[in-house]
């Protein structure tokens, strides 16, 4: 079954060669196997038509008498299923190679007189709070020495009222051809061009302040608005306020890490605080007796503060396993924290006769 190579590649039949080439180069990149979307028997219909348009004898060849398919044997006129000619010519000497430059843009890409700088590295600063400024909050301003944009030429890295000259390594094209020497023979490239970065064109004048960097060494000013409850080791990403990238290229992005400071009274797990406190524990068994005047059991009431320095009262029942935490709901390092209690019980270090005849007669009861 014959097939219409020009339809394949989306052209019409009296296009130009250079026409041919830009359709191809399109397609290929669309269909390439190795990227999203890709289809491999598209991709190699693709070439298949390519290898013959492309080829002033071939096309005219084709024209005058189309192509003869037979299953997926190729065109049976010289084609083949990849444009690299006939399979008498397939070698590494480059004659049956065709337009391998074509061939090599879509494998490893090749974008023309695009500009190349370097964007601007990416970094990392710890910030330390309190666990007060973590639980309530906290604007956070602060400076650090960095690349920042050089401000007299904007970035730019020159002087626009000094003129350009055409780059004399590229002649102004912005692109080199690089041959490399491999095992199977030498194969050219064409890449940007370093001395002009794909311009084509050099300035007359460079910036004298940056020397043509487009940054310079100096502060960048940083404003942090740290939310309520954040957590330790946590990091926050301030986009573009990293290193400045060079003439006027991307900057890089800023990441604060959050290091929440030791407490001496209060441990974090989570969004709850826990407290240790000392209770004599004569005194619980003291509180929770029986009362003389009404014969109902008291409670043992202390007092402990939260993380704001509020004082807060509680009861411990008559009863209670000084083992437990004791939960106060709501008073943690958010409202949906709480504040946990855990008591240190604590034993007289002398104990009379007299108390200890009385704990004796308690034990015997």
């Amino acid at each position: 079954m014959a097939k219409d190579f020009y339809k394949i590649l989306g052209v019409d039949r009296n296009v130009s060669e250079e026409e041919i080439k830009k359709a191809y180069r399109r397609l290929a990149h669309k269909y390439h196997p190795d990227k999203p979307g890709g289809d491999e028997s598209k991709f190699k219909e693709i070439n298949e038509a390519y290898s013959v348009l492309s080829n002033k004898e071939k096309r005219t060849q084709y024209d005058r008498f189309g192509a003869t398919f037979e299953g997926d044997a190729g065109w049976q006129k010289g084609g083949g299923p990849f444009p690299f000619g006939d399979s008498a010519d397939f070698g590494f000497s480059g004659a049956g190679f065709g337009n391998f430059e074509d061939i090599f843009e879509v494998f490893f890409g090749r974008e023309s007189r695009r500009p190349v700088y370097r964007k601007g590295s990416d970094i990392e600063i710890i910030q330390e709070i309190t666990l007060e400024e973590a639980a309530a909050g906290k604007v956070l301003k602060f400076s650090f020495e960095t690349k920042v944009q050089c401000l007299d030429c904007k970035g730019k890295g020159l002087d626009d009222l000094g003129g350009f000259r055409v780059c004399n390594i590229c002649g102004g094209k912005g692109e080199i051809r690089e041959t490399r020497k491999t095992f199977f023979g030498s194969f050219s490239q064409v890449v940007i061009c370093n001395a002009c970065n794909g311009i084509g064109q050099i300035p007359n004048k460079i910036c004298a302040k940056c020397r043509g960097k487009g940054y310079v060494i100096g502060k960048r000013e940083v404003v942090l608005n740290i939310r309520a409850g954040v957590e330790d080791n946590q990091i926050i990403k301030i986009k573009g306020s990293g290193e400045a990238g060079e003439k006027s290229s991307e900057s890089g992005d800023l990441y604060i890490r959050i290091k929440i400071k030791p407490h001496s009274v209060f441990k974090r797990i989570g969004n709850d605080l826990i407290i240790y406190k000392d209770i004599d524990l004569i005194d619980v068994l003291l509180a929770a007796g029986q009362s003389v005047a009404t014969g109902q059991f008291k409670s043992k009431k202390i007092k402990v503060l939260n993380l704001k320095g509020k004082e807060i009262a509680i009861e411990i029942p008559p009863g209670f396993n000084l083992r437990e935490d004791f939960i106060i709901r709501g008073e943690g390092i958010t409202e949906n924290g709480n504040l946990i209690v855990k008591f240190n019980p604590k034993t007289p270090k002398k104990i009379n006769l007299k108390l200890k005849k009385i704990l004796e007669d308690f034990t015997e009861e």
